[in-house]
């Protein structure tokens, strides 16, 4: 009897998700988007968080001219689906509607070319990829077990042995990229126009401004105040208030 009611309840939970996500889409169609994204916010709340979701959120906002919840909410979908084209192209149309134009300074050394290697894909790529190599490197363990052949012995042996180094390879690239994601802490500004700070504290000297919708690091938090980094590699003090953390 327990488990029928637990089918029932999340058979309705599934189907008022599914209701209000196209309640939403409907709104959006009819120029509604204050209400479309009330839709898909009671989603939202309800922890039925997608890619899709917070894309449909962003394009509402960006419908009504609102930079940084438009910016915010297309960085929230790239999280969760990263390599999505349309979400990538929207973004940029959002971030042309911001005020702050921070350029991006490359980093160099040995760990530039580790990050750009790494960078190439996401941590759960690289994951799909260690699954396949260790089933591969199974496959030649096999083949090397029951061949009676020397060279055949032989070459299933080498495959072994490059399909590890690969292997090694993939495992480091995966935890390294999921080390890279866990460590970023990114934020957008949502205040209007906000001072960033020398120092933690309100009477400490301007260090610049920023503007709604740019993309910060946090780098540490003090309090209020969070320690803040740009792309172009400036730092300063920044109120919690003012900012808006990604994850």
């Amino acid at each position: 009897m327990k488990n029928l009611i637990y089918i029932f309840l999340l058979t309705t939970q599934v189907f008022f998700a599914q209701k209000g996500f196209e309640n939403g889409n409907a709104l959006y169609q009819k120029g509604k988007y204050q209400e479309a994204i009330k839709a898909y916010e009671t989603e939202l709340s309800s922890n039925k968080q997608s890619a899709e979701l917070y894309f449909n959120i962003g394009n509402c906002y960006y419908k009504l001219n609102k930079v940084a919840p438009s910016i915010y909410n297309y960085e929230k979908a790239l999280l969760l689906n990263p390599d999505d084209v349309e979400i990538q192209n929207n973004l940029k149309f959002a971030q042309k509607l911001q005020i702050d134009d921070i350029k991006t300074v490359e980093k160099v050394g040995f760990n530039k070319v580790i990050q750009d290697f790494t960078n190439t894909f996401h941590y759960n790529t690289w994951g799909g990829i260690t699954v396949g190599l260790a089933i591969l490197f199974l496959l030649f363990f096999v083949g090397y077990y029951f061949s009676q052949i020397t060279v055949s012995k032989r070459l299933f042996f080498l495959g072994m042995f490059v399909v590890m180094l690969l292997l090694l390879v993939s495992v480091s690239s995966a935890i390294f990229e999921k080390n890279q994601f866990n460590n970023d802490q990114p934020a957008i500004v949502f205040s209007e126009v906000v001072s960033v700070k020398s120092e933690p504290k309100v009477g400490a000297a301007d260090a610049f401004m920023l503007h709604e919708g740019t993309k910060v690091y946090i780098l540490e938090t003090l309090d209020n105040w969070n320690k803040i980094q740009l792309t172009d590699g400036n730092e300063g003090w920044i109120e919690n208030s003012a900012i808006k953390r990604l994850k």
